[in-house]
């Protein structure tokens, strides 16, 4: 696929819906271009469009485009029918109470390309900035929110799988606790019908929560 229309198709993934005007700003093009592109997209059945809620003061009703269920073909999800078949052998085999150590045993081998190579006293954001790309590199589409301490992944790559068995959301907050070295909470999830998955980092939460300290504001 053309990449300028793969890159409206990842835009449209994380926002969940994007006007011309949103899309151009972010592809840096002319909003003539966008709708070029759109109006492919539009013929393949990879996106539908419809309008804003509300009106506007001037002109016609603001369009907003979004996936359709046809676009998930673009987003990986390889790992989804093997998985799915792993999980149902290994709960026919292991009890209940081993299941979810072998599954945050996996994370953590998962994540170890990543944990041995950073420092131990890396800052936070920087930390999440590896960890948003080390996700990307295998499909999860990953943003860090710094403002909200809050990790965001608008791709499943067990879509369809997770629902059924949700240790593999277990193994996906093990792996985040693992690759950012630090406690989190799964705050949303796709397979709960979220937009995304979110996990947000404990100790950061608290610190932003309550502010700068005083010493932080002597120049």
């Amino acid at each position: 696929m053309q990449t300028v229309r793969s890159r409206i198709l990842e835009i449209l993934k994380q926002d969940g819906q994007a006007s011309v005007g949103a899309l151009a700003e972010r592809l840096e093009m002319a909003p003539i271009s966008v709708r070029y592109h759109l109006d492919i997209l539009l013929a393949d059945n990879l996106i539908a469009v419809s309008k804003a809620k509300g009106r506007r003061s001037v002109g016609r009703p603001q369009q907003l485009y979004s996936l359709t269920a046809d676009a998930d073909a673009y987003f990986p999800d390889n790992f989804a029918l093997l998985t799915a078949g792993v999980v149902s052998q290994m709960k026919q085999i292991l009890p209940a109470d081993k299941i979810d150590g072998c599954f945050r045993k996996l994370a953590q081998e998962m994540a170890q390309p990543l944990t041995e190579a950073c420092p131990g006293d890396e800052p936070l954001d920087d930390r999440m900035q590896k960890v948003v790309s080390f996700l990307n590199e295998r499909g999860y589409l990953a943003q860090w929110n710094a403002s909200e301490a809050t990790l965001h992944t608008h791709n499943c790559p067990y879509t369809g799988v997770a629902a059924e068995h949700r240790e593999l959301c277990c193994m996906d907050l093990a792996l985040v606790e693992s690759l950012s070295g630090q406690s989190c909470d799964q705050v949303q999830a796709i397979a709960d019908g979220g937009h995304c998955c979110s996990f947000r980092v404990q100790a950061a939460a608290e610190e932003r929560s309550t502010g700068p300290k005083m010493v932080d504001l002597i120049v």
